[in-house]
């Protein structure tokens, strides 16, 4: 079986311990866990990957992403699966909430990947079309640890329910 990769990027930490649920959900031994800051290029050697990152500020991509952004535009995701996950403030910042995921979206999509994975976004109360593949769905798991912390877990755990097939896992 091949290996699944998990970049994150983070600036307080949650998105890196949302990123560690995922991998312990999915088994440690099926994913390989980065920090976008050190091992971005490895992206290249997988063909299926789990993208986490925050927004920070007022819509803005979390730093690390935007520092390695140019050489992700110039990498090629043709043949390959990507599922998104994002962190935010749905009630402190509604109109940016998950900007980040969104512009990963967009990113990873202009070079050809394949998505799986789009999230439900009843229950959350946000303004922002960025995180959206239609009215129903986001581009990916959305987590707001900062106003829901007692629902991670359990989206968590619902969304790598969801994602397994398309990643080869049972």
């Amino acid at each position: 079986m091949k290996k699944i990769a998990l970049f994150y990027g983070t600036y307080t930490g949650i998105t890196g311990i949302v990123a560690e649920k995922i991998v312990k959900e999915l088994g440690e031994e099926n994913v390989d866990l980065y920090n976008i800051s050190k091992d971005g290029e490895r992206m290249n050697d997988y063909d299926m990957l789990i993208i986490g990152t925050s927004t920070w500020s007022i819509g803005e991509l979390q730093e690390d992403w935007d520092a390695f952004m140019p050489k992700l535009q110039e990498m090629d995701f043709n043949g390959k699966t990507v599922a998104l996950f994002g962190t935010g403030d749905q009630v402190g910042y509604p109109d940016t909430f998950l900007d980040g995921m969104g512009m990963l979206y967009e990113t990873f999509q202009y070079r050809g990947a394949k998505f799986v994975g789009f999230w439900p976004t009843s229950g959350y109360d946000f303004t922002s079309p960025l995180p959206l593949l239609d009215h129903d769905h986001f581009v990916g798991l959305a987590i707001d640890e900062d106003n829901q912390p007692e629902l991670t877990d359990e989206r968590v755990h619902k969304w790598c329910t969801m994602i397994k097939p398309a990643f080869g896992l049972k």
